[in-house]
């Protein structure tokens, strides 16, 4: 098969569609062959040489794919061959070809497409899992949202209105802030000439939840953007890894600061953070209420063009990868 592969850590240019070895289900795992990727700003890190695969993973790239399954691994139930699907991988969907555990594998839901469906397991896995599973936003919740022009942000924005909360973003210039309104924000913060902590503690209040995808740069004003009680979660490092936090604020907020990725957890997990998706969210994707954000598809073998849209962010939800043009 061919797959995409690293010449070295660098630029784009340092991806190569190229043949490689064609990977084997082991047990508990499927075969699919793979009708698209998407890119995330992992797949990005880990190309300069900054964030490698969990031990045993794929070295190639690529954390969510859909496809149909062309072979089921020893073990495997509930799936049958010539299924679509999408995916959650830890590696791997930069291929025609990919392996993943059963417990990863989603149904392409209601009337998605197979090729569009490749934006959502990342997005829905990661938004889910930490603003659902673990900040628990509930209804009538104020959710603030950072990045919300990217793929996180434009499912975490549709995520929180289906569930019944407020919902503010922050975002970096008119059109992408009108883009996130007609998504259904509530509330648009410009990031380059407006305070969002100043904002938002005006027409809201502060918020219960805040997804943060910036890290160490936004950390001391978004304990000050929560509500008592609130919950912060973590969940990149765009702005840096160490800041300064003010416990006493904390403490004086009764609030929490939790930070997680999705692709070292154990597979326990993944397959546990899976079946809630499936159960509780799939449900409204199905629906409509939440929709899969595309905003350019880009061949497989062009995916350093794509890597080059992802870094000049203007790029509105997900960039995808069609293995087959």
């Amino acid at each position: 098969m061919y797959a995409i592969t690293i010449r070295e850590p660098g630029d784009p240019d340092v991806l190569e569609w190229a043949e490689v070895a064609d990977p084997r289900p082991g047990p508990g795992e499927v075969l699919l062959e793979v009708a698209a990727s998407a890119v995330n700003r992992a797949d990005l890190l880990q190309r300069q040489g900054h964030y490698p695969p969990p031990p045993g993973a794929s070295e190639t790239l690529g954390l969510e794919c859909s496809g149909t399954i062309a072979e089921l691994g020893e073990g495997v139930t509930g799936w049958n061959v010539g299924d679509e699907v999408c995916a959650l991988l830890s590696g791997g969907g930069y291929a025609e070809k990919a392996v993943v555990p059963a417990g990863q594998l989603l149904p392409v839901p209601g009337e998605i497409d197979l090729l569009t469906a490749a934006a959502l397991p990342e997005v829905a896995c990661t938004v889910w899992a930490n603003v659902v599973m673990h900040a628990k936003l509930t209804e009538g919740e104020v959710l603030l949202v950072h990045g919300g022009a990217g793929g996180i942000g434009t499912h975490a924005i549709q995520v929180g209105k289906a569930l019944g909360a407020t919902v503010a973003v922050t975002a970096g210039s008119p059109d992408r802030l009108e883009s996130c309104r007609q998504l259904g924000a509530d509330l648009t913060i410009n990031y380059k000439d407006q305070d969002f902590v100043e904002v938002l503690k005006k027409e809201t209040g502060g918020a219960n939840v805040i997804l943060d995808n910036m890290g160490a740069s936004y950390l001391g004003r978004n304990v000050d953007a929560l509500q008592q009680d609130g919950r912060l979660v973590i969940i990149g490092m765009q702005g840096g890894v160490k800041g300064e936090l003010n416990v006493g604020t904390l403490l004086g907020k009764r609030a929490s600061v939790f930070a997680a990725g999705l692709r070292f957890r154990p597979l326990d997990q993944k397959a546990a953070i899976v079946a809630d998706v499936r159960e509780r969210l799939w449900p409204l994707v199905a629906e409509g209420l939440v929709k899969p954000i595309v905003g350019q598809v880009v061949p497989m073998f062009e995916a350093a063009t794509a890597h080059r849209i992802l870094e000049e962010g203007s790029v509105f939800g997900k960039v995808l990868l069609a293995a087959k043009s």
